[in-house]
């Protein structure tokens, strides 16, 4: 079985959702498929995206595993956005970032300790 992931976030201000998650990803999006959708491709074959759809928006939680977890998230906080929570999960650490809807973003890896 190939693998690989299509995920989407519901947001209901397209415009200031897209510059949110621009600082996240420290990227632009790699494609816009419309007006109120932008999608970023993380890795081969594992794409995340928005999409304006206010009835759904706020709901999403999801996490991005990094293999170098300090730079990224050194990198994001460079980009103004600071983590709402920091778990600890046995070996594994998620910094929890929700966007202005309360979609919850987590970046994950291994990590010797949380920022």
């Amino acid at each position: 079985m190939a693998v690989g992931i299509f995920a989407g976030i519901a947001v209901r201000d397209y415009r200031s959702a897209l510059e949110w998650y621009r600082r996240l990803f420290g990227a632009e999006p790699a494609f816009f498929p419309n007006d109120v959708e932008a999608v970023w491709q993380l890795a081969e074959d594992r794409y995340v995206y928005i999409i304006e759809d206010a009835r759904r928006a706020g709901g999403a939680v999801g996490m991005v595993w990094v293999d170098d977890l300090e730079s990224e998230v050194a990198e994001i906080g460079e980009r103004g956005l600071r983590p709402v929570d920091v778990e600890k999960h046995g070996d594994v650490w998620k910094y929890v970032y929700h966007d202005a809807d309360g979609n919850e973003t987590g970046i994950g890896g291994r990590a010797s300790r949380p920022e």
